[in-house]
């Protein structure tokens, strides 16, 4: 069953003017699609025919008076129960929307249209609604996955030997308490039950998280928690419900994912999920009692009742698509989490990298030297990252003798619709911690994620139908346009393409022997295809006159055909080998399934993929090109869309595909400009999205 009509969603008629009375629901990232459904008004002079506001907090009090008055409907918002990245308070975006035009699903002193849903649930939710479920229900518990999917991991040390009781904590005031039959009162006595009940359990205390941030106050009063275990730091609430053997609450949340995952759940409110037989209820709504198993609930709160958001695309989703980009924003958030000091990046690069590192743990700090930002990485428990290509002397020495950890950055290999050196911001990165993959003298990240050969049948999968597409849609690093579509050459003869370098590249002086120039490498490639139609083409910033690397004379005597008016892709297709000393070109053709004969060293080279003039002496395993596809374009790099939005490979190569027809903005007419450009860009202060 479609998101569209998986519930009896009546909250409006498409097109109803609406006023919305609320101020802060105007930051709500992708407002408008997720209540596209209705004329959005912020004025209430308008003439309308519903009011929308948050929940049944004090912002929304007026509009919930004139929609009385008025005899309006009162369409009521909260997030979803699968949220975002970190809390609402510091601007994280919501993936998940609940618009109910009955009431609201912590408000138990009347319906809900969750409660409806519930309710009816044997007119709707049917065997492949609850099959559906049961997955959700498996994927989220299996990924860890929670509301606001923060916090740190739990301590061992906190836990003692035997049972374990956890007892949730809320924000005083949180209006889910008092709509939900509760009050200050049903803390302390479920505190109070817990101590006469179980005297010998470890009874453990969990704040909320906007507690734990000192943002708000808790509901338990700190004279009832002697002798408790009190968690008052942000800690993983899936860490909590795998550490404890039961979980008693008043009316949160937290008690419907400890059901998700099996844990008995005591209720000292009414929360949304109580009096359905699943919970031990100290309180009662008088209108629930139908039975409902946790397949059922899980239809109705994760799949039929809020909407959802993917921001990669904009656009409406269903539940499993915001749970797999939850899965993939965290663990992103993870991998980013702490304290950057940035050191030598020019200030047109500045604004992207800080959309590259975006995250809600992360945090950024550029320096004009290097032995400041290792003062400063040493001194938090951070990371010196530089980009790597731009490696002085200075930061090289200083990344040798740091204690801290060092991670070179450089372009992912699916980048922009422009060159960088045109100032074209790169949309993936590759950060490695070990090396860098062009500098095969030293291991580097993507050689040990290759070597390792750690990726599953799943990922392999991933990789052949990402290689698929890509090489389908005729994807490059840059996708520049060029010139006709297919070149017109001889059929009776191999056709060879040659493909130059910028002959400064870091590739050729860290992964080239006697080899180092174009005009080498035509030579080389003549003298091993004596008989080939040998095809050249110059690298991008070769031709536009940004790096050296022209061709003498003499070694274009070997060239039958220069192919540098023709899109790189064609050319590849219309190749039979291509010759390289390092550049990513060869990568593309094996690809394409074109034999590859490498002249220096590069990362994909050596695995028994190509053919190899030198040797990789650590390289010993035999990889296979889905394997090199997984770390080279999924596992290794990060990606962005131009937006600034994390995303996949897949996103970003769906992204180019659609806008490939659309002409990218020109560079900068001269060198002057450019430099304003980055200057001007290095001021812009508009923080990346939030996620």
């Amino acid at each position: 069953m479609s998101q569209s009509t998986s519930s009896p969603d009546t909250a409006s008629t498409p097109g109803r003017r609406a006023w919305v009375c609320s101020p802060g629901i105007w930051e709500t990232s992708f407002l408008r699609t997720f209540l596209a459904d209705f004329d959005l008004h912020a004025s209430p002079l308008v003439s309308v025919d519903a009011v929308i506001g948050w929940g049944l907090k004090p912002s929304s009090r007026g509009g919930r008076r004139r929609a009385g008055r008025a005899g309006l409907p009162y369409i009521a918002l909260e997030d979803g129960f699968l949220r975002s990245i970190g809390l609402g308070e510091s601007g994280a975006a919501t993936l998940s929307l609940i618009v109910d035009d009955l009431g609201i699903y912590y408000d138990a002193t009347r319906p809900s249209r969750l409660e409806c849903l519930i309710q009816t649930a044997d007119d709707w939710c049917d065997a492949a609604m609850q099959n559906r479920a049961r997955a959700l229900i498996d994927r989220i518990v299996a990924s860890g996955l929670s509301k606001t999917n923060m916090g740190a991991a739990l301590a061992p040390s906190v836990l003692k030997p035997g049972r374990r009781i956890l007892l949730v904590d809320q924000t005083a005031g949180d209006a889910s308490i008092a709509c939900g039959l509760a009050g200050p009162d049903s803390f302390v006595a479920m505190v109070r039950a817990a101590r006469t009940e179980h005297p010998d359990a470890q009874l453990i205390v969990k704040r909320h998280p906007a507690v734990a941030a000192g943002r708000k106050q808790g509901c338990i009063p700190d004279s009832e928690l002697a002798g408790l275990t009190l968690i008052d730091t942000d800690v993983r609430g899936p860490d909590l419900l795998a550490a404890v053997d039961a979980v008693w609450c008043v009316t949160s949340a937290l008690g419907f994912e400890a059901l998700l995952r099996g844990l008995p759940v005591r209720c000292f409110g009414a929360p949304f999920y109580s009096g359905w037989g699943l919970t031990t209820d100290e309180v009662t709504t008088g209108r629930r009692g139908v039975t409902r198993d946790i397949e059922t609930i899980t239809a109705a709160a994760l799949i039929a009742y809020p909407r959802y958001i993917d921001p990669q695309t904009g656009e409406r989703c269903e539940a499993e698509t915001a749970v797999a980009r939850l899965i993939t924003l965290r663990d992103r958030a993870e991998r980013l989490a702490g304290d950057w000091a940035a050191v030598g990046f020019a200030p047109a690069k500045r604004p992207q990298v800080r959309r590259l590192l975006n995250g809600p743990k992360t945090h950024l700090r550029y320096f004009a030297s290097a032995s400041r930002a290792v003062a400063h990485a040493e001194r938090t428990g951070g990371r010196l990252i530089y980009w790597a290509g731009k490696e002085t002397p200075e930061i090289a020495a200083a990344a040798a003798a740091t204690t801290a950890p060092v991670v070179r950055m450089e372009d992912g290999f699916i980048r922009s619709r422009g060159l960088g050196s045109d100032f074209f911001g790169a949309l993936s990165v590759a950060l490695d911690d070990l090396g860098v993959y062009y500098d095969p003298t030293a291991p580097s990240r993507l050689e040990r994620l290759i070597d390792d050969g750690g990726q599953d049948e799943a990922m392999l999968a991933r990789a052949a139908a990402l290689r698929a597409r890509i090489v389908g849609a005729g994807l490059s690093k840059y996708n520049l346009a060029s010139g006709p579509a297919r070149p017109d050459w001889p059929a009776d003869r191999m056709k060879l393409l040659v493909v130059g370098q910028v002959e400064n590249d870091k590739s050729i002086l860290k992964g080239c022997g006697d080899i180092r120039t174009n005009s080498g490498l035509v030579e080389a490639a003549r003298a091993d295809f004596p008989d080939a139609f040998l095809i050249y083409r110059n690298h991008p910033d070769v031709m536009s006159g940004n790096r050296p690397g022209r061709l003498d004379a003499h070694a274009m005597e070997a060239v039958d055909a220069v192919a540098d008016d023709l899109d790189i892709i064609d050319c590849l297709e219309a190749c039979d080998t291509l010759a390289t000393l390092t550049s990513l070109s060869g990568f593309e053709a094996l690809l394409r399934g074109k034999v590859v004969a490498t002249y220096g060293r590069p990362f994909y080279g050596g695995w028994g993929l190509t053919t190899d003039r030198m040797t990789f002496e650590r390289r010993t395993r035999r990889a296979g090109l889905a394997a090199l596809v997984a770390a080279a374009l999924i596992q290794y790099p990060i990606y962005v869309t131009p937006e600034g939005w994390p995303c996949e490979a897949e996103d970003l190569v769906e992204r180019l595909i659609r806008e490939r027809d659309t002409p990218a903005p020109p560079p900068p007419p001269h060198q002057i400009a450019r430099w304003w450009k980055g200057i001007i860009a290095s001021l812009d202060r508009r923080p990346p999205p939030s996620y």
